[in-house]
C-alpha cells in the first residue's frame, strides 16, 4: 500500500511539474510588449479601425508606453504576413495578435517554432493547447438587428448584399442578416455580390453600385471599407455599415451597422499575460459579453425600427430567440434546419448554404 501511494504521489508530481512548465511567466507591465498584424489600416474607416481602437483602449486602460505596442499595418494574407510576424518577435513582442483568417496558418506554424511567445489569432479555427488560441465573436447576432432595420426601411423588398468571401464567415453573416430581415418583412429577396476580397475600395464601390443598378434600394456588405456606404448616398439609396459606425460617410442613407468591441478581448489577454495567468483558451461571445452589437439607429430608419431591434434584442440576450432555428431552406430547396432544429456554434461558423430568397451573382 505505501509503494502505491508513493507511486501515485510521484505521478501527481510529474504531472504537476508538467502543469507548470506549460504555464507563462508573469510579465511586468512595463516591460511588455504587444504585436498586432492587421491585414488593412486605420484609415479603412472599417475593420482594422475597429481592431485598433479595441488596441488602444487596451493601452489606455492598462497603461501602456507607445513603444510597448506594435503594429504592422497593410499585412497581406501570404509570406508577408510570416515576415511581419518574425519582425514582430525579433522586436520583442511577449503576446501578437493576428486580425485576419488568412493569417491563420501562419501564425500556427509560428507558434510552434516560438513557443515562448503567445499567438491570439482573430476569426481562424486553428489553435494548439500551449501557445496559440483564437477568438470571434457571435456576430450574427448583430447582423440579424441590422437586418431588421433593413427589413423595414427597403420601400421595394430588394436587398442587395457586397461580400468579401465564399467562406462561412461571409455566408452565415449575410444568411442572419437577411433572416433579421425576413422576420418583419416576409417579402424581401437579396443579390448578392462577392468581391473576393476584404480590403479594395474601388471595387468595394463598384460592387455595391452594381447592386444599385440592379434595383436593390437598401445596401449592406461584409467588407472592410466604407465605400458601400458611399456609393448607396451618392445614388439615394439606404445602407447598412459594418464594423464601425459609417453613419459619417452617408449621413443620408446609413441606418446602422454590426459593430465590434474587439478591446474587451484584447485587453483581458494581456493583462493575463502581464498576470502569469494567460491559457490557451478558445473564445466566441456576443451581444451579452459586449463583444458584439449595432451602432445607434439613425433618423433614416423606418418608424417602428427602434421597437422591433429592442425586441429582438431582447430576445436574443435572453436566448428566447435562437436565430438559426427551423424550418430554414436554403436557395435550393433543401431543408437545412429542420423544424424544431437549433444550429450549434459549431455548426453556424460551418455554415456554406444560402437561405431561401438569396440569390449570388
Amino acid at each position: 500500500m505505501k509503494k502505491l501511494f508513493a507511486l501515485v504521489l510521484s505521478l501527481m508530481l510529474v504531472f504537476a511539474f508538467a502543469g507548470s512548465a506549460l504555464a507563462f511567466e508573469p510579465v511586468p507591465a512595463d516591460e511588455i510588449k504587444v504585436g498586432f498584424v492587421y491585414i488593412g489600416d486605420p484609415s479603412d474607416k472599417g475593420y482594422t479601425l475597429a481592431h485598433h481602437e479595441g488596441t488602444l483602449e487596451m493601452q489606455e486602460a492598462l497603461g501602456l508606453r507607445d513603444d510597448q505596442i506594435l503594429v504592422k499595418t497593410n499585412v497581406t494574407e501570404d509570406s508577408a504576413c510570416e515576415n511581419a510576424i518574425l519582425e514582430l518577435i525579433e522586436q520583442g513582442c511577449n503576446v501578437i495578435f493576428g486580425n485576419s483568417f488568412g493569417f491563420g496558418t501562419y501564425m500556427a506554424e509560428l507558434a510552434e517554432e516560438y513557443p515562448e511567445v503567445i499567438f491570439l489569432h482573430c476569426s481562424g479555427n486553428l489553435s494548439n493547447d500551449v501557445n496559440f488560441a483564437n477568438y470571434f465573436g457571435r456576430i450574427w447576432e448583430a447582423r440579424y438587428l441590422a437586418g431588421i432595420a433593413a427589413g423595414l426601411r427597403t420601400e421595394n423588398n430588394h436587398l442587395g448584399y457586397v461580400a468579401a468571401m465564399q467562406i462561412p464567415e461571409c455566408i452565415y453573416s449575410m444568411n442572419a442578416y437577411f433572416l433579421g430581415a425576413r422576420s418583419v418583412n416576409p417579402d424581401v429577396t437579396m443579390d448578392v455580390l462577392f468581391t473576393n476580397t476584404w480590403y479594395d475600395p474601388t471595387i468595394e464601390g463598384q460592387a455595391a453600385q452594381a447592386l444599385i443598378d440592379m434595383g436593390c434600394d437598401v445596401i449592406a456588405q461584409h467588407q472592410d471599407t466604407t465605400m458601400p456606404v458611399a456609393a448607396a448616398e451618392e445614388a439615394g439609396v439606404w445602407a447598412c455599415g459594418y464594423n464601425c459606425d459609417m453613419t459619417e460617410d452617408g449621413p443620408n442613407a446609413h441606418l446602422t451597422a454590426p459593430i465590434w468591441h474587439w478591446g474587451i478581448y484584447v485587453t483581458e489577454q494581456v493583462q493575463a499575460v502581464i498576470d502569469g495567468t494567460w491559457e490557451p483558451v478558445n473564445r466566441l461571445e456576443g451581444m451579452n459579453e459586449g463583444w458584439v452589437d449595432i451602432s445607434p439607429l439613425t433618423e433614416n430608419c423606418a418608424e417602428g425600427t427602434e421597437e422591433a431591434v429592442a425586441a429582438a434584442r431582447e430576445a436574443i440576450s435572453t436566448g428566447e430567440l435562437q436565430i438559426f432555428s427551423g424550418e430554414i431552406t436554403d436557395n435550393e430547396g433543401n431543408v437545412v434546419v429542420a423544424e424544431g432544429q437549433t444550429l450549434s456554434d459549431a455548426e453556424i461558423l460551418a455554415i456554406t448554404w444560402f437561405c431561401e430568397g438569396i440569390t449570388v451573382n
